[in-house]
């Protein structure tokens, strides 16, 4: 989070997957100002990763840059344009607190 916002990234948010899912230990969704600056971010987050010993660090979606996925491990990092944040509305996901389906059907 302190490398994207050195690099100027925009509303970084952290999201504890911790007992929600097993994909991941945290996401970390941020925006960019542009395709160019969200680029610049996943390939200097990725350099960064990398020279912290995080050496299998997998992107995704560079070719335009709308959204990138990066793939750390027990992080993964969403890297946004906003218009393209708001409309898949991660936060919304995967912040609310999750029914069981004995809550959901009221069981």
């Amino acid at each position: 989070m302190r490398a994207l916002d050195a690099d100027k990234a925009i509303d970084i948010e952290c999201i504890d997957l911790r007992g929600q899912s097993s994909i991941a230990d945290y996401m970390v969704i941020a925006s960019g100002t542009s395709t160019r600056h969200i680029s610049a971010l996943a390939e200097k987050l990725s350099d960064r990763l990398r020279a912290l010993g995080i050496s299998d660090v997998r992107a995704e979606g560079l070719q335009t840059s709308d959204w990138v996925v990066l793939d750390a491990g027990d992080v993964i990092v969403h890297l946004f344009r906003p218009e393209v944040r708001t409309y898949y509305n991660l936060e919304k996901m995967w912040m609310v607190p999750h029914l069981s389906a004995v809550e959901h059907i009221g069981a």
